[in-house]
């Protein structure tokens, strides 16, 4: 059983700027990155974004909202998966690209400029 979805637009319903809108806030493209395997997670399986519980409820549902995850209630706890197969029969190469090495690189904290190295 995998329990009560929560509710999300239709894979014709999601649109290219509200999804990278979604992600262009640093903890919810690494809630991308680590759902991207398409599969179910439960909540404590994200990564620590050091954020609020109620902040990871709105990250999660602006991913949600926007068309990235499917969120399933169970009791009280929930299930959540990238829709992999659906963003990548609507754009190609895009979850590709939020989770290439370079991606990932960026999200690497960056020394200011004029800091001394360390």
């Amino acid at each position: 059983m995998i329990g009560t979805p929560l509710p999300m637009p239709g894979a014709d319903e999601v649109r290219l700027p509200e999804l990278m809108k979604a992600v262009a806030d640093s903890s919810r493209l690494k809630i991308v990155m680590a759902l991207a395997d398409g599969q179910f997670h439960q909540i404590g399986d994200l990564p620590e974004l050091d954020v609020q519980k109620s902040t990871m409820s709105h990250h999660l549902r602006t991913l949600r909202e926007a068309g990235f995850t499917e969120t399933y209630l169970m009791g009280r706890s929930c299930r959540i998966r990238l829709r992999r197969d659906e963003l990548d029969t609507r754009f190609p190469g895009l979850v590709d690209a939020l989770t290439s090495p370079a991606a990932q690189a960026d999200m690497a904290p960056v020394a200011r400029v004029g800091s001394p190295a360390r």
